[in-house]
């Protein structure tokens, strides 16, 4: 924390005489959730720099800051496990919509990671950027540099921790981001030798401290990619205890054989394997969640150490390029925009993106075009019809809904941001039963205020964990608190094999979430999604107090954290 031991007053409280303090911060009176799943007990808790020296009664000892936190539940720093906040920090470090959760780590590398990247791949990031930020000027004073200052996810985890950020990152390397190093967007298997390469940069990235592999296989390129590439990527995460994570290569119509897939992925790479946001989508696909779970658990059983993490919602979020075919997106997103003008092309797309398929994912007709709402774009003049539905919008226009998305597309420049309704309540409680099930966002950390409430983020962005302690612990008890606050600290750190994170231990990192558990709540909706939660009273940051009574004291202590494993 830096504050020393010196004659400091009380944070809420008075002020301490001039004896030495005992520890920088005490934590006084909590309810104590130790993210193990044990059942909460009274505690002090004593701080010294970033670390829990003490838990224990501290009636005798002296802080040089204390809060008097009776009656709240004090718990380790909630854990996002699939978090699209890379680029979102750079624009503001404060992760205001998740701090405000008591999330104090941000997991990414759902597919496609910061790096690492050739030139082109750099000059499309350095694009990005430029875009994100509103110009060329804006785009430098963000990145210090008029060039993107990285190359490798070592090199941008690095310059996010020094440029300064509220929580603690980690990354896995995107499976998808090694193959556009070598294949660019190409629809073919890597020869022996680009295979090899792919190999050597994921090898780099783990010993550069990447958690593991990352997949995302409804998506191009990342569709190519055939099991025997995944299982040579994921068998080098192995030689360096990392996972392989993956969104299935069908949530739907081949939602068990994309399971299966990842279960032997895991098998002949010897690695843990995760599912990115476990679903069942589409109304005719909401019956296999329960095969799905006896597939997990029959791997499980076998040795296998196969989990999966949820949003607390039942909607996704993805772009409208999930309504579509990925051959027609092969060679990048230039070349698929061009095939959306090509009038053989389209006339081909309006047969294919209304009949049913099991080739590919088209969540589209599993959601339906009444439930698929569009939220944002980059087109000033295509922004009126953010929040209507796909239905609405070919009503407007009197077309068909796939030339409403093939045009959306092409004047618009973008995937444009979708809305997908197209899960079940009863299987979102289901899979929340499931011990080794942990909690994401699947959504960058934001704020409500300029340039984010130019779209309409999904309300996971502000909501998932809030929502899984309010609706799902309190209100509806389909998990007890404790096991709640499990599923966000304990089970997670112990999937990541991360040191020394995730419990309120001593001798741990001072990362805790400080809340009142009859008062925290989402209010975020899809038609207001910019509405912070509430009931996050404290939240700290190896030691460093970024959320002080419900307000952000500006603190940007968050870390790169890196596996255990990788080379010092």
């Amino acid at each position: 924390m830096g504050i020393g031991r010196f004659c400091l007053p009380l944070l809420l409280g008075a002020v301490l005489g001039c004896q030495p303090a005992d520890y920088d911060l005490i934590i006084r009176g909590g309810t104590v959730y130790d993210g193990t799943g044990g059942a909460p007990y009274l505690a002090d808790i004593g701080i010294n720099d970033d670390m829990i020296d003490a838990i224990g009664d501290l009636a005798d000892a002296r802080g040089g800051q204390e809060l008097d936190v009776a009656g709240l539940a004090v718990a380790p720093g909630f854990i996002n496990m699939l978090s699209w906040a890379p680029r979102s920090l750079i624009l503001d470090g404060r992760s205001m919509s998740d701090i405000h959760q008591g999330v104090t780590l941000e997991i990414f590398g759902e597919g496609v990671s910061m790096g690492p990247l050739n030139s082109t791949m750099k000059d499309e990031m350095h694009q990005s950027m430029v875009r994100l930020a509103g110009s060329d000027s804006a785009a430098a004073a963000l990145l210090g540099n008029r060039t993107l200052p990285w190359t490798t996810l070592n090199e941008y985890l690095t310059f996010l921790e020094q440029k300064g950020v509220s929580p603690n990152v980690a990354s896995f390397v995107g499976a998808t981001t090694v193959r556009m190093h070598e294949l660019g967007s190409e629809e073919r298997a890597p020869d022996a030798v680009e295979l090899a390469r792919m190999q050597a940069l994921v090898r780099e990235a783990m010993q550069d401290g990447a958690l593991g592999v990352g997949s995302s296989l409804i998506y191009a390129p990342a569709f190519f990619a055939d099991t025997r590439e995944l299982i040579a990527l994921a068998r080098v995460a192995g030689e360096f205890g990392g996972m392989y994570i993956s969104h299935l290569r069908s949530e739907g119509a081949r939602l068990i054989e994309s399971a299966e897939e990842l279960i032997e992925i895991a098998r002949q790479a010897d690695v843990s394997a995760q599912i990115y946001h476990i679903k069942a989508a589409g109304r005719e696909n909401w019956p296999k969640m329960e095969e799905l779970i006896a597939v997990i658990e029959s791997a499980r059983d076998e040795g296998l150490r196969i989990t999966a993490d949820m949003y607390t919602y039942t909607a996704g979020a993805t772009g409208l390029n999930a309504s579509m075919p990925p051959s027609v997106q092969a060679g990048g997103f230039e070349a698929w925009r061009s095939n959306l003008q090509d009038p053989a092309i389209r006339a081909r797309l309006e047969v294919e993106m209304m009949t049913p398929t099991d080739e590919w994912e088209n969540l589209m007709l599993a959601a339906g075009p009444e439930n698929v709402t569009v939220v944002g774009f980059r087109n000033e003049a295509l922004r009126h019809y953010m929040g209507k539905s796909l239905a609405e919008i070919a009503r407007e226009r009197n077309a068909s809904v796939p030339s409403v998305i093939m045009d959306l597309i092409v004047d618009d420049s973008s995937r444009v941001e979708s809305v997908y309704h197209l899960m079940s309540e009863e299987n979102l409680r289901l899979k929340l039963r499931q011990p080794w099930v942990s909690i994401d966002s699947d959504a960058a950390s934001i704020a409500p205020e300029p340039p984010f409430t130019r779209s309409m983020p999904h309300p996971r962005a502000y909501g998932s964990f809030a929502r899984l302690l309010s609706k799902y612990v309190r209100q509806e008890g389909v998990l007890t608190l404790e096991e709640g606050i499990r599923r966000m600290t304990g089970l997670p750190a112990a999937n990541l094999n991360l040191d020394r994170r995730g419990l309120l231990w001593t001798g741990y990192f001072a990362d805790l979430a400080i809340f009142d558990p009859d008062t925290i709540q989402d209010h975020a909706t899809f038609e207001d999604p910019h509405q912070m939660a509430t009931g996050m009273v404290h939240v700290l940051v190896n030691g460093e107090l970024v959320l002080l009574a419900g307000e952000h004291t500006g603190a940007m202590p968050g870390r790169v954290i890196r596996s255990s494993r990788a080379s010092k």
